[in-house]
């Protein structure tokens, strides 16, 4: 029973960790629908959406049966607790990959704009949720530390981004539809770096048992 055990939980985690590839793929290729001005690449994203729900599905099935039929011990549940978690946040990345995908479809049918601090936002927030993922997979708490650090730096960036889009709106009003087209953007990609950042604290608790949530101290 105890190998089944292990060996459903290992499934368990592999599957979530396939989850959080599909997911930083679909970031990627929404920001190329911004970036290339490539409509179809938003097709792409919406297809990996179809597979992220249908695992956010499985893996809460998967997480829910491991409870009920092992009553796992302490660090074990942290563990499924912990995945339970990680599977919705992954599953809003997914949402937030879509909502770029499709904010940038309208963005094509406007004049090209400067993107001021986005491509910056797009590698801090590509770089947590990727490293959040690879903290969970090798239980590395100080690599979720660093993520949640990391956030800092998209939020300043998302306030700068948005600083210098309102000051482009007021001296050319004919930025307006395109500048608040790019306001979504960097707001969706500083939602993904909360995602990563949860993630991250998610982790710091199924290793350690602290729940670090709205504290951010060291661990």
């Amino acid at each position: 029973m105890k190998r089944h055990f292990d060996e459903d939980l290992d499934g368990l985690a592999a599957r979530l960790l396939h989850m959080g590839r599909l997911t930083e793929e679909m970031i990627q290729l929404a920001v190329r629908v911004v970036v290339e001005r490539d409509a179809a690449l938003a097709e792409e994203v919406k297809k990996r959406e179809s597979e992220v729900n249908e695992l956010h599905v499985e893996i809460d099935d998967r997480a829910l049966k491991l409870i009920a039929l092992h009553q796992p011990a302490a660090s074990d549940l942290r563990l499924i607790a912990a995945a339970i978690k990680i599977n919705s946040d992954l599953e809003r990345v997914g949402d937030q990959a879509v909502n770029i995908a499709e904010t940038g479809l309208f963005l094509l049918k406007e004049p090209t704009m400067k993107l001021f601090d986005v491509p910056r936002m797009v590698e801090v927030a590509a770089s947590m949720l990727k490293d959040s993922l690879e903290a969970f997979a090798r239980k590395d708490t100080a690599l979720a530390q660093d993520v949640i650090r990391r956030d800092d730096e998209e939020d300043r960036l998302k306030s700068q981004t948005f600083n210098e889009l309102i000051h482009l709106m007021q001296s050319d009003a004919s930025t307006i539809q395109r500048a608040m087209d790019v306001i979504l953007i960097s707001r969706n990609l500083e939602r993904v770096a909360d995602h990563a950042t949860n993630i991250a604290e998610d982790v710091i608790f199924m290793v350690l048992g602290k729940d670090i949530r709205h504290k951010h101290v060291s661990v």
